[in-house]
């Protein structure tokens, strides 16, 4: 999927750098990057009521999106936690086969795009056969998310996942787990063929790694991953339970952000997940890192993992972007929307992170911007030359726009409308999303359906 030679759209109002301008011109060349931005223009092209730059999705386990729904009955133990969630999460990997993984990541990822969102950051552990062999080809299932994003034209920044251990014991994989697992040097191999395999993608595609976690790296080999990175982008979980960080407490004598950070120098190129679990201290010392933490506020709820601490972190210039994690639900809107009203239900406030200058709406979107391209190492996030063309565009005829200009948009778009709102998407120029529907979206519903069907007959 190409872009166009040559993209001319022109937006009644549109979300630069600066600010909000009216009657924009944007251009974007074959290559998918923006030529020319001009404020007060005359109309040409493509008719837009309202053009914001596009976030990218910085968390996503894209074979978790066949699950949702499958885990809201209570089980044995007296209380429902994330913990028996895991359980049920291992026992669906033992039926996924390679095939399945492409529909679902095809399938996920579409309606990723069609929320708004331009590209995603995958966030990918599940590497080997059921029972823990590898492929003949390591790269077999990131070669699959590959061909996903072949197929739905979305920006890939594809993480291989470094999985080690069991816990922080270095107890063993367990049958669920032990398709992650890799020492080292097999994961170098993957990861080398990983990178093979993202070549078959525009060049806006990105590579990273992601030691899973404090619990499932050892503290030597996570230096070997962090010097392995180069340049890349480093994501990691960090700090999202309170069994976590008791485990980490109780075997390096540190809690997990307060390790990582006396460690590791921890900058700009990392991403670090949920971090619902931090002291105070904690997260002035975070936000003070230059890194962005990774929310994702419906996973989070969905599995109680608690409340980021997002008014203090703001406070004290924190980098945030979003991720749809569990893929339980994607929705833009509501990620932004869910994250706020933590915050308000909290402190028993209203509009926590506004500002006297920017609305809420604004602060959030443009933190979630500016933290996507960060993490996911993409040279988008703004509608300016030079950068990628990852943009969307809102219905004008939307009942809940009628009338808004500047930052009330935002506002109506995070927490009176949806992402029935976005009607065009473009990810480096393509234009995968038009008219509220992804392009191919008949074919990878289509596909999709099969796959589930096949799943819940093997489960």
């Amino acid at each position: 999927m190409s872009a166009a030679t040559q993209t001319t759209l022109f937006a009644e109002q549109a979300l630069l750098p600066d600010g909000w301008a009216r009657n924009v011109v944007v251009e974007f060349s074959a290559d998918g990057r923006i030529t020319r931005v001009e404020s007060n223009a005359e109309p040409a092209g493509h008719a837009i009521a309202v053009l914001l730059p596009s976030p990218s999705n910085l968390h996503s386990h894209a074979f978790q999106r066949a699950m949702a729904g499958m885990s809201e009955r209570r089980g044995p133990e007296p209380r429902d936690t994330f913990w028996t969630w895991r359980q049920i999460m291992f026992r669906f990997l033992d039926v996924l086969r390679p095939e399945d993984v492409e529909a679902i990541a095809a399938f996920v990822q579409m309606e990723m795009l069609e929320a708004g969102y331009s590209a995603v950051a995958e966030f990918h552990y599940l590497h080997h056969q059921p029972g823990g062999v590898p492929y003949a080809s390591l790269g077999e299932l990131s070669a699959r998310i590959v061909a996903a994003a072949q197929t739905t034209g979305i920006g890939l920044t594809l993480l291989p996942v470094f999985y080690q251990y069991g816990g922080l014991d270095g107890r063993p994989l367990t049958q669920g787990q032990i398709r992650f697992g890799n020492d080292f040097d097999r994961f170098a191999k993957l990861h080398q063929e990983a990178g093979k395999a993202l070549q078959a993608l525009a060049e806006d595609a990105v590579l990273g790694v992601a030691p899973h976690s404090l619990r499932a790296v050892s503290a030597e080999d996570l230096s070997q991953v962090v010097d392995y990175a180069g340049n890349g982008p480093i994501h990691m979980h960090l700090a999202e339970q309170v069994a976590e960080v008791d485990e980490v407490l109780a075997s390096l004598n540190q809690r997990p952000v307060e390790w990582l950070l006396e460690n590791h120098d921890v900058n700009e190129r990392w991403c670090l997940i949920h971090c619902t679990q931090m002291t105070p201290r904690e997260t002035v010392e975070l936000a003070q890192t230059g890194a962005v933490v990774g929310l994702c506020p419906i996973t989070e709820s969905s599995l109680g993992d608690g409340i980021f601490d997002g008014v203090r972190y703001l406070d004290n210039g924190g980098r945030f972007g979003i991720g749809s994690d569990s893929n339980i639900r994607i929705s833009l809107s509501e990620e932004l929307r869910t994250l706020e009203y933590s915050q308000r239900l909290r402190d028993k406030c209203r509009a926590s992170v506004a500002t006297e200058i920017k609305s809420t709406g604004r602060v959030l979107f443009d933190s979630v911007v500016a933290g996507g391209a960060q993490a996911t190492g993409r040279k988008s996030g703004a509608i300016s030359e030079g950068q990628f063309a990852d943009l969307v565009a809102l219905d004008g005829n939307a009942i809940d726009l009628e009338g808004r200009i500047g930052d009330d948009v935002l506002d109506a778009f995070v927490f009176t409308g949806d992402d029935r709102m976005v009607v065009d998407v473009w990810s480096a120029g393509r234009h995968v999303v038009t008219g509220g529907r992804h392009v191919r979206g008949a074919e990878i519903r289509n596909r999709y359906r099969v796959t589930m069907k096949a799943l819940r007959e093997r489960l």
